[in-house]
């Protein structure tokens, strides 16, 4: 071999044309919709998430904006889901408080998060609504600040 020549070694190809097998396998079995050894889980059943809400309020105007009616308006929302495909909606009730309802499920669970140095309390109410209350980190009081919501 002449000196500053390179050439790759027998493993160094076949470790290089395994990798990008494995990548291609995995990005394949991603765009397949790969199903769980147990089978596909029904939508809206119980045990599932049935709901997920990111509530951010009007995108530059903060979360004290959000309208006093049900609103489904994208803007409020970071991301959402119903799965029952209808839709996510949320309101401010007062400073820190928010209901969101997810129209077509009651009888459900919920937890949620403050996002940033908060914490957030959920209740179940009727009709497929929840009331979140945010708190600032530590105390009692309330402030309004972005959350999440899940509801299995």
């Amino acid at each position: 071999m002449k000196p500053g020549s390179r050439l790759a070694s027998p493993s160094a190809v076949i470790a290089v044309v395994a990798l990008f097998f494995a990548l291609g396998g995995s990005a394949f079995a991603v765009g397949q919709h790969v199903q769980s050894p147990f089978g596909a889980q029904p939508r809206c059943t119980t045990g599932s998430v049935r709901g997920i809400a990111y509530v951010t309020g009007p995108s530059g105007s903060g979360m004290a904006n959000t309208p006093d009616g049900f609103s489904s308006t994208a803007a409020l929302f970071g991301r959402k889901f119903n799965c029952t495909g209808r839709a996510t909606q949320v309101r401010r009730v007062g400073t820190g408080i928010y209901e969101v309802r997810f129209v077509g499920i009651s009888g459900a669970s919920a937890m949620a998060s403050a996002t940033g140095d908060g914490y957030a309390d959920v209740e179940p109410a009727s009709g497929g609504v929840f009331r979140v209350t945010v708190h600032p980190a530590g105390r009692d009081d309330k402030l309004d600040a972005p959350f999440t919501i899940v509801v299995v």
